[in-house]
Formats: C-alpha cells, sequence, structure tokens
C-alpha cells in the first residue's frame, strides 16, 4: 500500500513518526513536512520560547547532531534521515492544496494519508487524492478539544486526562471527522505541556499503524460521527498563558526535554 505521511517540522511529529515508521515497514511510505502550524503573525514571547524549543533547536541544533549514527546508540532518525525508508526525499510541501501542490501529492500516488501535526488544512481535492482516505491523529480528544494546543487547553481547564483522538479527515472542517479511536492518560500536573503531548505519542502512533494494517488487510475501520458541536480553540494569548502559569503549570521543562532527548535520540 502507498501511504503518504503529513508531519510538522517538529520534535514531536519527529518522535511520532520514529515510533510509527517501523510498524509501516510493509509499505510504500512519502513524506511531506509543513515548516509550521497556523499562521499568527506576532505570538507572545512564550510560545515563541514554545517554538524554539519544538523546532528551532530540534531542525537547526539538534539534527546536525544527530547526523551521524555510528557515535549513538539511538534508531531514532532525523527527517532527512528518515529518507532511507521512504520512496523519495523527505520535502517540505506547505503549498499541498496549490495546483503544484496537488501535482505534487499525486505523484505520490497515496492509497491512504496520514497526518501527524500537519500544519495545513487540506482541501477537498486534497482529500480525495487517497481513495482509502485520510486519517488524522489528533493530540486531544474530541469533539471537546478541537483545533491547536488541545493539551494546553486541557491542562489549564483543570482536565484529569488527556488524550489523542484518530479521526478521518471527511472534508475542510478543523478536527470533525468520524472518530476512529482514542487513547488517554492522565495529567501530571508537575510535568510540563510539552512532556505531556511527546508521551501522547507513545500510545497514538501505535493506534495509527494499528488501524493501517488493519485497512492493509481489508478490514472495516468502524467509526463513530461527531454528533456534538464540541469546542474549538486557537493559539492562547498573553491572558491564558499567565493563567497557565498561575496554576504552576509550564509549557517547558528544559531538564525534561533534555533527559527526553537523551533517552530517545542518543
Amino acid at each position: 500500500m502507498n501511504i503518504t505521511i503529513l508531519a510538522n517540522r517538529d520534535i514531536a511529529s519527529n518522535y511520532a513518526l520514529n515510533l510509527l515508521l517501523p510498524k509501516l515497514n510493509e509499505h510504500k511510505v512519502t513524506i511531506f513536512l509543513s515548516a509550521k502550524v497556523g499562521g499568527i503573525s506576532k505570538k507572545p514571547a512564550e510560545l515563541i520560547r514554545l517554538k524554539f524549543f519544538e523546532q528551532d533547536l530540534f531542525n537547526t541544533m539538534l539534527a546536525p547532531l544527530l547526523a551521524s549514527p555510528a557515535k549513538r546508540n539511538s534508531d531514532f532518525m532525523t527527517f532527512e534521515q528518515m529518507t532511507t525508508v521512504c520512496q523519495q526525499p523527505v520535502t517540505e510541501l506547505n503549498n499541498i492544496n496549490s495546483t503544484e501542490g496537488l501535482a505534487t501529492l499525486d505523484n505520490a500516488q497515496p492509497d491512504l494519508i496520514l497526518s501527524v501535526r500537519y500544519g495545513v488544512i487540506l482541501k477537498n481535492e486534497a482529500i480525495r487524492k487517497a481513495h482509502l482516505g485520510v486519517l488524522n491523529l489528533h493530540s486531544g480528544l474530541l469533539p471537546n478539544y478541537r483545533g491547536v494546543m488541545a493539551t494546553f487547553w486541557a491542562m489549564l481547564n483543570g482536565e484529569k486526562t488527556i488524550g489523542t483522538t484518530l479521526h478521518y479527515i471527511n472534508d475542510a472542517n478543523i478536527d470533525t471527522g468520524d472518530i476512529v479511536a482514542t487513547t488517554t492518560m492522565k495529567v501530571d500536573s508537575s510535568r510540563s505541556y510539552l512532556s505531556h503531548v511527546l508521551e501522547l505519542y507513545q500510545q497514538g502512533s501505535n493506534l495509527m499503524a494499528n488501524t493501517v494494517n488493519k485497512i492493509a488487510s481489508g478490514k472495516t475501520i468502524a467509526c463513530l460521527p461527531q454528533i456534538d458541536s464540541g469546542n474549538y480553540y486557537s493559539f492562547p494569548n498573553d491572558e491564558k498563558l499567565t493563567a497557565f502559569t498561575a496554576k504552576g503549570l509550564t509549557l517547558v521543562d528544559e531538564q525534561e526535554l533534555t533527559q527526553f532527548i537523551t533517552d530517545h535520540y542518543y
């Protein structure tokens, strides 16, 4: 089966793909990346700091250090190294809905499209390129936490449990498609937002891989429509970020992230 993976160029997507790819080795995989999620021009300082640890640190500083796998014990790959297990080089595709982008997607000949944190909303023509559909792994529990940074909003709202939702992308609406299944984990307020997001992909990647293999074997995937309108969240503003800190919560803990990188990439 030809599988096209759409992901964002950040550490959480990279971690999720490193967990997912070994389980897809019977399939032909192509990976396209978005450069970012969302289009807001002026982010609060705390979100700029988060972006540094999620993206800049990983892509511009860590990835070059990981370029020589002989110097480390981990099998985890950078995005560029994933090319070795793909049908073509891993490339950015930020204009997927344009004529050029649709042609690039079409050339991959996807039977199935998998989306993990991809930063561009797919329009109907892109969705129709995969005759087996588009599966999205959302890092939040739908329908209550649609949109971006679902884990942040769940923690701010005092939820005791967070999770992922595997659902189909049926149209250009955000996080509204039929739900395949969910995973859950408990919130630990002593740990950072980013730490929770990273851990979510342990179960989430397994769920996605198992579903892909069911599809490949011809099994019918049971889904539940989202009949509740739910809640849609965008990026938090300064007021919400201040409220998050006031609850004793943190977006990023440098020591946690250092330990995560050491444990998984070295």
